[in-house]
């Protein structure tokens, strides 16, 4: 963990899209909402769902939020211990994940950091993937751990610079070994304390899955009001499963969960059934662009190694709207840990803005994404429903 930030909590979230045996069109949404789904063809399907979690109305971060399974991050994540578990895989550079091509002076300080100087042993890269998969499993009950007795399954490749690393050429298929008992046991020892997932791989003989998962995003919780505002600096990991798994609600952080396609998420936000994140809405309208579960896993795989750019949105308060200013737009400013004002409407902003790059919120469930810059390292930009002809992805 890094202990010298001053703001920020490091945090891991995790983006779960599993196979659906039927293929789920939104051609019913568009006619419900034919303005809004514009940038959507009438008759595209989705072969796959997208996991949220409801977050409990006490949460002291986010009540009653819809997100992706994740959370912050603890010290058994990046405890020497898990050298152990990982002893097959340690000759390889990080464990077998493949080398980023984002130079090392440009990529988020969540990445960046050099995790042995902070006293562990274990790469960031690998720590932050341990994290997602104990909070999945904490938060949902999906376990994504690969059997010790399977790890020859998974085939190693050289990458563009000579590295070896281990991949996965389709969605990945969880095990199916263990009693359900046994496995809701683990799950309450995993709640009570973190360090007991390392336990569970030990006594399983199992390692989480480090492999399925690839680098999405990275975004901070930006400044606000409040000087007490709890902040996280969170690394986002998407990872694609072939069918959709048991899954189950802890009853504490989280109220209930829900699987459904990208499309269909962004037509209950609008129609005030779940409330999401700009994050989450961000990322789903990302997965707007593609509707089947082998693309998305074939995209997020290659993607990944081009890195991310560190997303700190930046609040603008416009007249007639709240803007949540990205990186790359025009009216982004040097210092991005600020609030801003202005006596300008959204009509004014937009025109005098060449670069476009933020989420307008005109309430918690009206807000569009504006982007008509190529986003960076190979990445997605993002289709959401527009609450008119003017809001789309420009």
């Amino acid at each position: 963990m890094n202990t010298a930030l001053k703001h920020w909590k490091e945090a891991a979230t995790l983006i779960l899209a599993a196979g659906t045996k039927y293929k789920r069109s939104v051609e019913s949404l568009w006619r419900e909402t034919p303005s809004g789904l514009q940038n959507l063809p009438q008759n595209t399907a989705f072969d796959y769902e997208v996991l949220l979690l409801k977050r409990s109305g006490k949460s002291g971060f986010m009540p009653n939020a819809y997100v992706f399974p994740g959370g912050i991050v603890e010290p058994s994540d990046f405890s020497s211990e898990w050298l152990e578990v990982f002893k097959a895989f340690r000759h390889l550079p990080k464990f077998g994940l493949a080398t980023v091509k984002q130079p090392l002076e440009t990529r988020p300080p969540i990445f960046a950091t050099d995790r042995q100087q902070l006293g562990s042993p274990i790469p960031g890269d690998i720590a932050f993937r341990i994290c997602a998969v104990r909070e999945t499993f904490e938060e949902s009950g999906v376990l994504l751990v690969v059997p010790s007795e399977d790890r020859s399954t998974l085939s190693t490749d050289i990458n563009g610079d000579n590295d070896s690393c281990v991949t996965q050429s389709a969605p990945t298929a969880l095990p199916d070994r263990w009693d359900k008992s046994l496995i809701a046991k683990w799950r309450s020892l995993v709640l009570e304390n973190s360090s007991n997932f390392i336990r569970m791989c030990k006594e399983l003989e199992c390692l989480p899955n480090i492999w399925a998962l690839y680098e999405w995003g990275n975004w901070l919780t930006p400044s606000g009001r409040s000087v007490r505002q709890r902040r996280y600096d969170t690394a986002f990991y998407m990872c694609c499963l072939k069918d959709i798994p048991n899954t189950l609600q802890d009853q504490k952080e989280i109220e209930q969960y829900k699987w459904s396609t990208p499309p269909e998420i962004l037509h209950s936000y609008r129609e005030r059934e779940v409330w999401i994140a700009p994050p989450q809405l961000y990322g789903i309208g990302q997965m707007c662009n593609v509707p089947l579960l082998s693309d998305l896993h074939n995209f997020a795989k290659q993607r990944s190694v081009e890195g991310c750019e560190q997303c700190l949105p930046v609040f603008l308060k416009a007249t007639d709207c709240h803007i949540s200013l990205l990186p790359g737009d025009s009216l982004y400013p040097e210092k991005p840990d600020s609030t801003m004002s202005t006596e300008k409407c959204l009509e004014e902003l937009q025109k005098d803005s060449p670069n476009l790059h933020r989420i307008v919120m005109h309430n918690p469930y009206q807000s569009s994404v504006y982007i008509n810059i190529i986003p960076k390292y190979k990445h997605l930009a993002p289709i959401t429903i527009s609450e008119s002809e003017h809001d789309s992805k420009l």
